[in-house]
């Protein structure tokens, strides 16, 4: 059984889909595992360490990718007139592609999937169970988005972020909000505050006031019965009503005033992005205060944040945009979701059959979009192929 990890060609992806690491692994299931040359350089991981792990080095995509029986992306293929290549139309039928696949924001690549015979698989549907968080790539690296988060607002912050105290004076600590506290504003919470910021978060549910504690932040919420039920049984936030909305938004305002540097996480699948930061926020903060804006790609949490730019406001706020934000720390998050899938591949590996797909498993229907032709999620079922 082959297994192909070709280069990625979206513009700003730099991760590659496999480690050596996952390579010696995965040929010691008895697979044989294809690499295309260059795939690894964004992630400073040269063909020589593929090839030193077992995997054979192919010169293109073309011949990565023929015959191979399943497929490793981290990101989704290019399809006819996206780009350099058609990559999907290198796939044979019956391939398996396992990938970040974006189908929320891509639905004609679902059907693209269905119509090539191509049963993909979407690795941002990992369940959240216990025998499922190994394989949880928006985890591992919404995890490296946070803490690459911090980094890039210290970098743009033109101040010190911990107290010191000098014979010619004192630097104040910088104050640091993180808007969100799923995993990526955990991690961003626990940089900023080893890097000595004065930090504090909010979010919608309340079970993260705890977690937002036991780190050393301060929780900044309007606590009322709406708040005590503003999470989902999977785990995620919640769109709030309204009155919520505004409540906090008058809770943000004053508390925003204060600080130096603001981070915000907040996403809600298969929807836009929630406006947490607006105009007004962004005018009342001092000059030379930082906002990252994690969520820019769908849509963004903060009014005047533009994809892929460094805003800076009339009154001095820099609105950070990047996009891709694993990518821009491309190394471990390659690394890390590279595992992710190996532990995937591991649990569909039978000594006997190699790799076979129970199609009732949970896991499996979980990130299924397609199926022999067919289009199965429930979310995209009745999408015309």
């Amino acid at each position: 059984m082959k297994i192909a990890i070709p280069r990625e060609r979206r513009a700003g992806e730099h991760r590659v889909a496999a480690s050596p690491e996952t390579v010696k692994k995965l040929k010691a299931l008895g697979l044989d595992v294809v690499v295309e040359s260059g795939a690894g350089l964004g992630s400073n991981l040269p063909d020589s360490f593929f090839a030193d792990a077992g995997a054979t080095i192919a010169p293109d995509a073309a011949s990565a990718l023929s015959d191979a029986d399943i497929v490793l992306k981290v990101q989704r293929p290019l399809i006819a007139g996206e780009g350099e290549l058609d990559e999907l139309a290198l796939l044979k039928r019956g391939a398996l592609l396992l990938a970040i696949l974006n189908p929320y924001n891509s639905r004609d690549h679902v059907a693209a999937y269905a119509t090539a015979g191509v049963n993909a698989f979407a690795m941002e549907f990992m369940p959240r169970i216990t025998r499922a968080q190994v394989m949880d790539v928006l985890s591992s690296q919404a995890n490296l988005a946070g803490f690459k988060a911090v980094v890039d607002a210290a970098s743009e912050y033109g101040r010190a972020f911990p107290m010191m105290m000098t014979a010619a004076g004192t630097v104040p600590p910088a104050k640091a909000f993180i808007m969100g506290v799923g995993v990526a504003g955990l991690q961003a919470i626990a940089t900023a505050k080893r890097l000595g910021a004065i930090v504090s978060a909010t979010d919608v549910r309340p079970a993260v006031k705890e977690q937002v504690q036991s780190l050393g932040g301060s929780f900044v919420a309007v606590e009322n019965e709406e708040f005590k039920q503003a999470e989902t049984a999977g785990g995620y936030a919640k769109e709030m009503s309204d009155d919520y909305k505004r409540q906090q938004a008058a809770l943000v305002a004053e508390h925003i005033k204060k600080q130096d540097i603001v981070i915000t996480t907040a996403l809600i699948p298969g929807r836009k992005a929630p406006v947490l930061v607006t105009r007004e926020h962004v005018a009342s903060m001092k000059p030379g205060s930082v906002i990252i804006d994690l969520a820019v790609e769908q849509g963004g949490n903060v009014e005047g944040s533009e994809l892929g730019k460094v805003v800076v406001t009339e009154n001095g706020v820099k609105i950070v945009g990047h996009a891709n934000y694993p990518s821009r720390i491309a190394e471990s998050a390659s690394l890390l979701y590279a595992k992710n899938l190996l532990a995937l591949l591991q649990s569909l590996h039978d000594k006997e059959k190699g790799i076979t797909l129970n199609w009732d498993d949970e896991i499996v229907k979980a990130i299924a979009l397609t199926r022999d032709g067919q289009v199965v999620h429930p979310a995209f079922a009745g999408q015309t192929v």
